[in-house]
């Protein structure tokens, strides 16, 4: 029983176990939690991506203006390096597909409410997007219009249009929704 229990702590994130050193308990990190019950989310139902996709963008479009409030200079100037290294990416031969840098570029926006809940479900959520095989890019011109938009956003950023970019992120944020859909995965049971 002390064993079970201990699988379960440890696979939701609570504790460490590691031989020679024991037992830790790791600090509330809730991106560990939803993980885990994400990855099965994948596998056991195929439109659980698009509803995770819907609260992140909700969550989103409700932190922007806060969160583009309190950017700094520097987060501007990551933002277009960000931007830059993405396009480099796209128009390198072969194209690349720069989904590091979207990462980056989304959670940076956000990074300075410091809120743990609202960056572990986004960070989650890119965890989602990866093992759901939307890192995988349909076609460069699909890529291409999420960099354009990524730019129009950091463009109304430094000029302090705030609800300009909110309209820009959440134009880019339905892009998702013109890919084509997902082939069901097999259950298994």
């Amino acid at each position: 029983t002390l064993r079970e229990q201990l699988m379960a702590a440890k696979l939701l994130g609570i504790v460490e176990v590691k031989p020679k050193s024991g037992i830790r308990k790791k600090s509330f990190d809730i991106s560990s939690i939803l993980k885990n019950s994400l990855t099965y989310a994948i596998g056991a139902n195929s439109c659980s991506f698009h509803l995770f996709s819907d609260l992140r963008k909700h969550l989103e479009g409700a932190y922007f203006l806060e969160a583009v409030q309190l950017l700094t200079g520097e987060d501007l100037d990551e933002l277009s390096t960000l931007v830059a290294e993405g396009k480099a990416k796209i128009n390198s031969y072969p194209g690349q597909n720069p989904v590091a840098e979207h990462r980056k570029f989304h959670l940076l926006i956000y990074k300075r409410l410091n809120n743990e809940y609202l960056n572990g479900i986004l960070e989650s959520y890119w965890e989602f997007y990866r093992l759901a095989g939307f890192e995988i890019s349909p076609d460069h011109t699909y890529i291409d219009r999420i960099w354009q938009y990524h730019a129009a956003i950091l463009e109304n950023l430094r000029s302090k249009k705030f609800n300009e970019a909110l309209v820009l992120l959440k134009e880019h944020m339905e892009l998702i929704n013109q890919r084509e859909k997902v082939i069901p995965r097999l259950s298994f049971e």
